[in-house]
């Protein structure tokens, strides 16, 4: 599958097109395969073509040109979002190809396995930018067998050009840039909640500790998150990359995840520390929700007995009931705020589509989507600009719409911000830091923000 993946992507619109293409799309031009069911919608065109017998099926979508960025990288984020993601469960980031350039256009492409209703298979999303446009295809397919007509297919687009017009408009950008965290350089880095529990802010985690108990709540990290269909297998990489590198030896170990809709991830040993030669219990727990926002916490208590006394016995339950108190704990990852931490732009954006689909053909029937970017750019003298930018609409009718403010803003102790103006009336928001590796995450009013470079 890779193989044939990779030949996609090597002819991918840099191969003279044919000739006299037979059908035209909005702004695409193209030699539908022979054989193949196709299917124009409001937004979209459709290809299809399946083997039920043996269970193998490829659906090419093609959706109408919209206004872009001049970044063919955050055009495909962004698309790669608000499209692929909520077509298909996609757990693994994309695998990128090298961007390729024709006549004016910028092609990135990525791929990723995907499961939908049981379905395996490979999505592939490609996402032309040029002339203030961008252009989306994705390809979705179980099998090779449909090789050669993919390849004839994408070897025929061909792009007529827009007509670029003086007052552009752009879609909010999908991901700003980011500052990293200069040492201590925030006011607060200790967080001491009622119930005794102690935060600090560490390099690879937050080290939570009451007594001789530890919970290390663990920063995302790209190895260790990586998606992997079997969860026994995901847990125990984990592990491998998480707790072992600081054991030198382990005995009475378990692997005993649960799944379910929400699955539970738990694996427990007796293990000896590299640092201080001390034999604890270590438990690494995690909740994989269904929005992906799951972190790896370990726990770590002179005994097994001890752990249970804190966090209570293990419950194998496929509802997951019974680990609340050690879901919990990932929730302390949190940290006060002062007025000069605030300094410099802060940044957050969201983005999300509906797809409609024909209950009687299963072909598309449109899509709604929806990105906003805002921010934050707070000042000296205690001042900031606010903006917030929203693009939402049918693919293919994308309406733009702004608003700003600004004036003057001041801390209600250290986790709450009041502004003067927000859409024309003063607000009040809780604010708080959490910490990934290196970066802080400003948190305003429930929403995340990150320092623009």
């Amino acid at each position: 599958m890779k193989t044939f993946l990779l030949l996609i992507f090597l002819s991918l619109f840099i191969q003279p097109g044919i000739s006299q293409p037979k059908q035209t799309f909005d702004i695409i031009t193209f030699t539908p395969p022979k054989a193949w069911k196709t299917q124009t919608g409001e937004g979209a065109f459709q290809l299809s073509k399946e083997d039920p017998a043996k269970g193998t099926y490829c659906l090419i979508t093609l959706f109408k040109a919209v206004p872009g960025t001049a970044n063919g990288k955050e055009n495909f984020d962004l698309a790669w979002t608000s499209i692929v993601k909520e077509m298909v469960n996609v757990a693994a980031a994309p695998e990128m190809q090298a961007p390729a350039t024709d006549e004016g256009w910028e092609i990135q492409n990525g791929y990723a396995p995907f499961e939908k209703d049981g379905t395996k298979g490979v999505v592939v999303l490609i996402t032309s930018t040029g002339f203030e446009k961008m252009v989306n295809a994705i390809i979705l397919t179980n099998t090779d067998v449909y090789e050669k007509d993919i390849t004839t297919f994408l070897e025929s687009i061909s792009f007529i050009k827009p007509v670029v017009k003086n007052n552009t408009v752009t879609v909010p950008a999908k991901q700003a840039a980011i500052q990293p965290l200069a040492g201590n350089g925030f006011a607060f880095t200790t967080t001491t909640y009622d119930d005794g529990w102690v935060a600090t802010e560490q390099a690879d985690w937050v080290q939570v500790t009451k007594g001789n108990t530890r919970v290390l709540i663990h920063y995302p990290n790209k190895q260790a998150d990586a998606y992997n269909s079997v969860l026994m297998d995901g847990l125990k990489n984990a592990w491998n990359i998480l707790v072992a590198p600081r054991y030198s030896s382990a005995y009475n170990m378990e692997f005993k995840p649960t799944g379910g809709w929400e699955a539970i991830e738990f694996a427990e040993a007796d293990m000896t520390e590299k640092a201080s030669g001390k034999t604890v219990h270590v438990v690494l727990f995690k909740k994989d929700y269904s929005n992906g926002s799951g972190k790896y916490v370990e726990f770590i208590t002179p005994n097994k007995s001890s752990f249970e006394q804190e966090f209570g016995n293990y419950q194998g339950t496929m509802s997951g009931a019974g680990f609340e108190k050690m879901e919990n704990m990932a929730f302390l990852n949190k940290f006060a705020v002062s007025a000069t931490d605030l300094s410099g732009k802060w940044t957050s954006d969201f983005s999300g589509a509906i797809q409609y689909v024909n209950a009687y053909t299963g072909f598309d029937a449109g899509m709604d989507t929806h990105a906003s970017a805002e921010s934050y750019q707070f000042s000296s003298g205690n001042t900031y600009k606010w903006d917030l930018a929203v693009a939402s609409g049918p693919v293919g009718n994308i309406k733009f719409q702004s608003v700003k403010s600004g004036g003057k803003f001041t801390m209600n102790g250290n986790w709450k911000v009041n502004f003067s103006d927000i859409e024309g009336k003063p607000r009040n928001y809780d604010v708080y830091f959490s910490c990934i590796k290196g970066l802080r995450i400003l948190w305003i009013n429930n929403k995340p923000f990150a320092k623009a470079g």
